[in-house]
Parts: structure tokens; C-alpha cells; sequence
């Protein structure tokens, strides 16, 4: 079911579901947004797995930023399992730094304390979503994954990628295929 682009055959902008009967326990019912999917691979950040670890004050106060107003918070994603203390935030377009890299035209990604800050003061991106970690594949990897059929995609929408409501975006996602989740196999048809 994995559409992918007509024009690069990768699915980069898209949003990965987890099939209903994956086992890996890190992606169990994840939403994944693809930041970059190409011949060297994969990454992306769930957008539907919040840290009950740490808090957005908290955070700021490691990094050395004075919040300007305690009106300022957003929830801290798990973005994957992979380097789990690196920061990155997920935002729209409107915001750009020399470091910001470009999904698509209406979605970019930023890794520096720079971003941070502009939230902090009030002057970042329309809409952000912060992660720390993130979900990598290598090489073909998870085209291999699709082929087993462990990942669904659908195209990514601000509403699934940055509203507050965590609980149902695995089922929001799916919605948009416009199946019966529970009618998901993980047998792959193959004649």
C-alpha cells in the first residue's frame, strides 16, 4: 500500500503508520514523519509519542535558555530510538535558519539551539513540534520493511503533525486511508 513519489520513487514528506501487528515494541502503533527517504536511506521523527520524562522548562534550563514567559511550553516527542539526546524540531516553512533543511515546501527541520531560542522569545515557527532522537534506516532498509508489510504511508498533514492531541493520531492516520483497521493483515500478497 506504499505510495511513493512519481517523480524520486521515495516517500520523503510522507507519514509512516505501523502496521497493526508489528512487533518491534519502540514502533508499536508509531506515526512517523519522513524528513529525507533516498537510495542512502531513511529518517524521520514520530510525531505520536510524547516523554514523560522531561518537560519543555526543563529542557530549556539544560540548554541554557531563560523562557521569557512561562506561556511558552510545547510537549517534547520521542522522535525514535536512535541518539535519544540529540534535539530536533519539526516546523513550518515560515521559519528558516542557515541550518534548516527543507522537507517540502510547507514543512522544514532544524537542529540547532538557535530555534530553541527564537520559541523561547516568541519568534519561531508558526507551528513546531520538538523530538529528541530520532528513526533511521539504512540503505533500502525500509523499503524492505514496507515489502513485509510492517509500515502503511498517507500524505502528511499539519494536524497530524503538530496538534496537541497525541492519543489518536495512529487511528487519525490510518482514517485517511479510508480502511477498517481492523480488516489489516500482515500477510503480503504476492501472486
Amino acid at each position: 500500500m506504499a505510495r511513493k513519489d512519481e517523480n524520486t520513487g521515495y516517500l520523503t514528506g510522507q507519514l509512516l503508520i505501523a502496521m497493526p501487528q508489528l512487533q518491534d515494541t519502540r514502533f508499536e502503533r508509531s506515526v512517523i514523519y519522513l524528513c529525507v527517504h533516498n537510495e542512502d536511506g531513511a529518517m524521520g521523527l514520530m510525531v505520536n509519542r510524547l516523554s514523560q520524562e522531561l518537560d519543555f522548562p526543563d529542557l530549556m534550563e539544560q540548554v541554557g535558555i531563560e523562557l521569557k514567559s512561562e506561556a511558552v511550553s510545547m510537549p517534547i516527542h520521542i522522535g525514535g530510538p536512535v541518539d535519544t539526546g540529540m534535539g530536533f524540531v519539526l516546523h513550518t516553512s515560515d521559519y528558516e535558519q542557515a541550518n534548516t533543511i527543507k522537507v517540502n515546501s510547507s514543512i522544514s527541520l532544524t537542529h540547532t539551539v538557535e530555534i530553541l531560542k527564537d520559541i523561547a522569545e516568541g519568534r519561531g515557527p508558526r507551528q513546531a513540534m520538538l523530538a529528541l532522537g530520532y528513526a533511521g534506516w539504512g540503505a533500502g532498509q525500509l523499503d524492505g520493511e514496507i515489502h513485509e508489510n510492517s509500515w502503511l504511508n498517507v500524505p502528511a498533514d499539519e494536524s497530524l503533525i503538530f496538534d496537541d492531541v497525541q492519543q489518536d493520531k495512529w487511528q487519525r492516520s490510518i482514517a485517511k486511508l479510508g480502511v477498517d483497521i481492523s480488516l489489516l493483515s500482515g500477510e503480503a500478497g504476492h501472486a
